[in-house]
């Protein structure tokens, strides 16, 4: 005869619940992603699993995984690269009441495929001690005779450059942003080389007077305490220029949008709204000087001396849209 079993009986494998994860592929390599990710694990006991590459390798594994593919989260730090990202149909639509509230609508995609969630201006950094603020308001100033060999920039590699050209394209029309970057070229002190910070240190050892950069970049540098930095710090000024006739600065964001094949989409669209939330708003702002993209989050105080930004209100889906476009014209200016 059989006796019943006593105590709890132990569970079936199908009974016991799956672990919640998120996949995130993302092409940022910041400090504060991880601190973030940490605690949003914390917050709602959703792992998080992070691939990480540059933009290209991303956007090529994409490519050959297709439906197998386990991302399920895209970050990338360019809505140029989001924007191409939603053209290879890598992206699916979301709808987020939260989302939609948190992202300005120009920092977004407008068929919801992604979302900005933290900004960047392209600003001038410029040699305080050799340079009027009035000579870099504008981007067009950087193309005037009186910076002839004094202009420091990354190459038309660089994804900001070509943002920052795509912008002007949908501004002024092809032509006049050939002129611009015709412009751009002939005024350079050297060969493209190195990363923004590189044409700040340049800058500092008096090697050109103006320089391309994006915001955060300068905030790091002079929160940097580093001796080798000493010579940048001492000379730097900021310009937050604008485009003739616009009245705003161009800015980028990094952001991020639902994969296509998803797997966990509902923990996909949870981390990216968690990502939009004030408290993670403020991380990006005060570990890594980017602006937030929510509205009356405030700024770090160091990007705060710098002045009132004053953004351009392009939709920044625009960059995305010509990117290809940016880049023919940078190659036929003999931007290397």
């Amino acid at each position: 005869m059989l006796l019943p079993a006593c105590g709890p009986q132990p569970q079936r494998v199908e009974d016991v619940p799956a672990p919640q994860v998120v996949n995130v592929y993302s092409h940022r390599h910041y400090d504060v992603d991880k601190k973030l990710f940490a605690d949003f694990e914390q917050t709602t006991g959703i792992a998080v699993q992070l691939i990480d590459a540059d933009d290209d390798q991303l956007l090529s594994r994409l490519a050959a995984e297709g439906a197998n593919s386990q991302a399920d989260v895209i970050l990338t730090s360019d809505a140029g690269r989001l924007g191409l990202c939603k053209q290879a149909g890598f992206l699916q639509p979301v709808r987020s009441p939260v989302l939609d509230a948190n992202v300005p609508a120009h920092l977004r995609d407008v068929d919801h495929n992604w979302y900005g969630l933290s900004m960047r201006a392209r600003v001038i950094a410029y040699d305080k001690n050799k340079v009027d603020p009035k000579e870099v308001a504008t981007y067009e100033a950087l193309t005037a005779q009186r910076f002839k060999g004094k202009l420091l920039v990354r190459s038309s590699e660089n994804t900001y450059n070509q943002s920052l050209v795509a912008a002007m394209i949908a501004h002024f029309g092809r032509e006049k942003t050939l002129g611009w970057c015709k412009g751009i070229v002939a005024n350079m002190a050297r060969d493209p080389k190195g990363g923004d910070t590189d044409q700040m240190l340049a800058i500092g050892e008096g090697l050109g007077e103006v320089a391309l950069v994006n915001s955060y970049y300068i905030g790091k540098l002079l929160t940097d305490t580093t001796t080798a930095k000493q010579k940048a710090r001492d000379a730097m000024a900021v310009s937050y220029p604008v485009m003739n006739g616009f009245s705003g600065t161009h800015v980028n964001v990094s952001g991020a949008g639902v994969a296509r094949h998803a797997k966990n989409k509902e923990n996909a669209i949870k981390l990216i709204e968690f990502l939009s939330s004030d408290a993670a708003q403020r991380v990006f702002a005060e570990g890594n000087m980017e602006f937030p993209v929510k509205p009356g989050v405030a700024a770090a105080p160091t990007l705060q001396a710098f002045g009132t930004l004053v953004q351009d209100s392009l939709a920044l889906a625009k960059l995305g849209e010509l990117n290809v476009e940016a880049m023919k014209v940078m190659g036929e200016a003999g931007w290397k």
